[in-house]
């Protein structure tokens, strides 16, 4: 093994195209997913002053808010933005293929957060990343060692295909079972959304003292797919005032931008004694005794026709838009029986644990990609 400095395996790539732009792909950072090792969404034909130029692949690293671990392989030549910084592997230096590896390892984006400048939108220079040290083998073992890599990133790939499909499954069996919920032609008798749960419902006089515990929600622990993730426990008494209420088998819907949009939504359950408190950007939708099911209502209000509807409703400006309870009050929908409900629950339940699995194997492949990596 012999340390090297990323400045002596790799060097930044300056080229300035001032050709015509028509059909020519364009990366912003947003079209970076945070740490994916490849980049193919891009956008053609908008205005923009980009004039940084990179070919197929070479890497676009995010310079601007490193901590967002954007850095991704070009898969088509392009023009991108000033904010990326393009990145290309010394021949004879570091086997090609295992450079993106060597980016997206969490060391090395550390050491891009520790150099990066400014306040709102910290950046990184290319001086600072061409310092961070690392120690390789032989140009031979790095080979061996990028085939391992790559073999375990597509298997990643694979299952994370296996999850989107399954997710695709359940809004098709959704819509199979009830219709599409925006269609004027439905398959069960219309009623008002707020007919079929309780919306926002009060808070019940509650026998906790402040010193019990309760579970805490903020919008981080609320998942694009229907799940709350790293719930924490908290006093009631730090949390009763100023947060959203709700209870076990309860609904939790974003209505705050960009995370209506983004699917943001889940039921709540293994609250610690019953309650859970939460960011105040949440609508809680309640279901009703044998009128509605909780994986009926967040299925429904996850169906992407129904985000898309409450997004031309909302009210407010900017970064500050809300969905209205109002707007979920009176929203029409078919209502199918609580038996049709609860068989669709029980495929929806199905699926969920078909996912729980996919992921605990996307983990254990992240697991070993570190290990080959670190090790």
């Amino acid at each position: 093994m012999a340390k090297f400095t990323f400045g002596q395996i790799a060097k930044e790539v300056r080229l300035t195209y001032n050709g015509d732009k028509t059909d020519i792909p364009i990366v912003g950072l947003e079209h970076i997913v945070p740490k994916e090792l490849t980049v193919t969404n891009y956008d053609i034909n908008t205005n923009n002053t980009f004039t940084k130029s990179f070919k197929k692949g070479q890497i676009l690293f995010g310079r601007r808010r490193a901590y967002q671990h954007k850095a991704a392989i070009a898969t088509f030549n392009g023009i991108c933005s000033g904010d990326i910084t393009v990145i290309e592997p010394i021949e004879g230096m570091v086997y090609p293929a295992l450079l993106p590896f060597i980016v997206q390892n969490d060391a090395f984006f550390s050491h891009a957060v520790q150099g990066s400048a400014g306040s709102l939108s910290p950046r990184v220079k290319w001086e600072h990343l061409s310092s961070y040290e690392i120690e390789l083998p032989s140009i031979e073992e790095q080979r061996v060692l990028a085939e391992k890599l790559w073999a375990a990133y597509r298997l990643k790939e694979s299952y994370k295909r296996l999850l989107a499909a399954t997710d695709e499954m359940v809004k098709s069996q959704f819509i199979e079972m009830f219709g599409n919920p925006l269609s004027s032609k439905q398959k069960n008798e219309l009623k008002k959304l707020g007919e079929c749960c309780c919306i926002n419902p009060r808070r019940p006089n509650i026998t906790l003292h402040d010193t019990d515990k309760v579970s805490f929600v903020p919008m981080s622990a609320v998942s694009e797919d229907g799940h709350l993730l790293d719930i924490l426990d908290e006093e009631y008494g730090k949390v009763k005032k100023g947060f959203t209420y709700f209870e076990n088998n309860d609904v939790l819907f974003a209505k705050i931008t960009p995370c209506m949009e983004n699917g943001k939504g889940a039921i709540a359950q293994g609250l610690t004694n019953g309650i859970g408190m939460g960011s105040t950007e949440f609508h809680v939708l309640r279901p009703i005794n044998e009128i509605s099911s909780p994986y009926w209502l967040l299925a429904l209000t996850q169906m992407p026709v129904f985000r898309e509807r409450a997004a031309k409703n909302m009210s407010g400006t900017g970064g500050q838009k809300r969905v209205a309870a109002a707007y979920l009050e009176h929203f029409m929908v078919g209502v199918p029986s609580i038996e049709e409900q609860r068989h669709f629950e029980a495929i929806y339940k199905q699926a969920d644990k078909s996912k729980f699995e996919l992921r605990k194997s996307i983990d254990a492949i992240d697991q070993v990609i570190k290990s080959l990596i670190n090790g």
